[in-house]
């Protein structure tokens, strides 16, 4: 699937539902002093000119003058508010923020109350730079990324090494990474070692020390020496463009409680408006002693109060905060709404291999019968030394000295193993039914072993055998037991695996539930009788091809995204970038935190807004609790949800 190019442009925390937060107030390219300036007049004027009302410093400060020196004040911080509201109230998108704002000071200002005028729409202001301050804080985390994105790569061209684009490089072409700087490309280790810096990609600070052949992933820093490495992906389809990709796309995918803000906001807004409207005139019908001013003022307080800024802004900024939590610890969720989804999560239903094992075969054991293990092992060596097979692999990473021994003769005998001569002697490796179709007895205890296991004869005698397991993550008991604790109440193990491999990995790990020899129907079937209870809400968590059908039809698919392949990890919604399986863990803790903090938010917005609407009907609230009541709980929504950014998660 093509890879599209990220623009630093794209990385906002909204769309246009951001209701042009972005456009008002321009914020980009001056310093951050000059977008105080216009508060800095109007605050420094608002002062001066209720200094000189309060000690009637100067006599001639009344009538017109007043009304002059009190509009410039305004005028500055004012000005691109109307600006905006004009432009909203032509799209024909009438009841905005801005347009409540001005309409609510303008009204003090024709009821006279200039100073209250001026201030409400300083705050309101200060207010709006406050907020995109946080929101760039917020925004911090998922910039970083792009900072680690290599600009240069050495390749090996022409007997040199020259520097170009990391797009221009191509698959199976050769580059150099010197000490400090970043991986270019995603590869195979050429150098003898390596330590890097992963902390970019995986969140993890402490340096990754590798060997020769192990594979480099671009964004990645080289902290000793030289190295060079053979590339493996092109640049779109690297592990950091990957990264940049899906965390571009997460900020566009709005969470249900985010939407249902903004929608209740558009509803909530119009009602205040005609509320307020209520409150100036209809007070006229009932009240003996009728003021227009008093009730007007009451209107006004209506409409500073009904701005849903607290909410609109502080809830994004949560998700938005959320999401780049994840991400700097190695976990990239699609989307707010898979925050939200994986906090309901109560079924997990995990693949084995690569998944909570290495998917690496590693000797497990090595039983000899009269023979010495070495010279036993270099018998073994010398057969498998030219096959490509996995086994074989693990077999040859036996290095206990050097191996003299040569194999001639060598045959294959299908579907049972191996037939050759050693050092003049006959060796059969393979299974059982190589041994029995030879006339070898084997021990029982071979029987019960479930793991892949090899057997081996030197001259017509069983000289013993080797056990092939594939290594658990370091990570993953310890995943089993915390998942418990986060409110995961049945995990199930389906695997392609034999199944009495299966069942002893589970075994291992304290799964009750697990089956092998699973095609990937299979486990599609198994996952969709899971889901026909509607109370369960199933994760499932795997890294192959044959797992996309089974992410793409749980609640919420999560995917390895080191070792995992490119197609589970397009269908995922989640993506584990370590391949740490107690990830999931912790990305079940980022998303109830990012889901607490937003309901604080909503119950700290609505609470305080709603016992000053109240006050404000009755007469027993200015302006100031108004400005209070929408610029200052936006604050201090905006605050909790940057604690996001701050909060670590064990």
């Amino acid at each position: 699937m093509k890879k599209k190019k990220v623009n630093l442009r794209d990385l906002k925390p909204n769309s246009e539902e951001q209701h042009s937060h972005d456009d008002g107030h321009d914020h980009g390219d001056g310093s951050a002093f000059k977008t105080y300036i216009p508060a800095i007049i109007s605050f420094v004027m608002l002062m001066v000119g209720i200094a000189v009302d309060y000690f009637d410093a100067i006599p001639q400060f009344e009538g017109l003058i007043r009304v002059v020196w009190y509009t410039l004040a305004y005028i500055p911080v004012g000005f691109p508010v109307i600006k905006e509201g004009w432009k909203s109230l032509i799209k024909g998108d009438v009841f905005t923020e801005f347009f409540l704002m001005s309409i609510a000071t303008i009204g003090a200002f024709i009821i006279g109350e200039y100073p209250e005028g001026v201030a409400v729409m300083l705050f309101y202001a200060v207010g709006e730079l406050f907020q995109n301050a946080a929101v760039n804080r917020a925004k911090g985390n998922i910039k970083a990324l792009l900072d680690v994105r290599p600009k240069e790569a050495n390749v090996f061209r022409d007997v040199d090494y020259i520097s170009v684009s990391p797009e221009a490089v191509n698959i199976g072409e050769k580059i150099q990474i010197r000490v400090g700087e970043k991986i270019p490309l995603d590869g195979i280790l050429l150098s003898e070692k390596a330590s890097l810096n992963t902390a970019a990609l995986t969140g993890e600070s402490k340096p990754d020390s590798i060997q020769k052949d192990a594979k480099v992933y671009a964004g990645s820093i080289n902290l000793e020496s030289v190295v060079e490495v053979e590339v493996t992906n092109t640049f779109e389809d690297s592990s950091i463009a990957r990264i940049l990709d899906l965390v571009q796309n997460a900020t566009a995918r709005k969470s249900k409680t985010e939407l249902f803000i903004r929608q209740f906001a558009r509803i909530y807004t119009p009602i205040v408006v005609f509320l307020a409207i209520g409150v100036t005139f209809i007070p006229y019908f009932f009240v003996d002693d009728y003021v227009f001013r008093d009730w007007l003022y009451r209107a006004l307080i209506f409409l500073v109060i009904s701005c849903p800024c607290a909410l609109v802004i502080s809830i994004p900024l949560g998700y938005f905060g959320g999401l780049g939590a994840a991400s700097k610890n190695g976990i990239l969720f699609k989307g707010a709404s898979f925050l939200d989804a994986m906090t309901k999560i109560n079924t997990l239903v995990m693949d084995k291999t690569g998944t909570v094992t290495k998917g690496v075969f590693k000797i497990k054991n090595i039983k000899t019968f009269d023979w010495n293990e070495k010279e036993f092992m270099n018998y073994l060596m010398a057969m498998e030394e030219q096959s490509t097979h996995p086994i074989a692999k693990a077999i040859m990473e036996y290095q206990k000295g050097t191996n003299n021994f040569e194999a001639n003769k060598v045959s294959e005998v299908a579907g049972k193993g191996l037939k050759g001569v050693v050092n003049g002697k006959e060796v059969l490796v393979g299974n059982k039914a190589l041994m029995v179709s030879n006339n070898i007895e084997v021990p029982n205890e071979t029987e019960a072993i479930v793991e892949s296991i090899v057997l081996v004869a030197i001259d017509n005698v069983f000289a013993g055998y080797v056990v092939i397991a594939d290594e658990l993550k370091e990570d993953a008991k310890e995943t089993i037991s915390s998942l418990h604790r986060v409110g995961i109440k049945k995990i199930m193990m389906l695997s392609g695996d034999k199944d009495s491999i299966t069942q002893q990995v589970a075994k291992d790990l304290n799964i009750e539930n697990a089956k092998g020899g699973l095609l990937p129907e299979d486990k599609l079937n198994e996952v969709e009788a899971i889901k026909k209870n509607s109370e369960n809400k199933v994760a499932f968590i795997g890294d192959g091809i044959n797992d996309a059908p089974v992410l793409a039809a749980s609640d919420v698919g999560i995917a390895m995204g080191g070792l995992g392949s490119d197609v589970a990890i397009e269908t995922a919604d989640v993506i584990i970038q370590t391949d740490q399986p107690s990830k999931v863990v912790k990305a079940i803790k980022i998303g109830s935190s990012t889901r607490k903090i937003v309901w604080q938010n909503i119950i700290l917005a609505f609470g305080i807004k709603v016992i000053v609407l109240i006050l404000g009907a009755g007469g027993l609230a200015t302006m100031w609790e108004a400005v209070f009541a929408d610029v200052g709980v936006a604050l201090l929504a905006i605050l909790n949800a940057v604690r996001l950014q701050k909060m670590k998660w064990s």
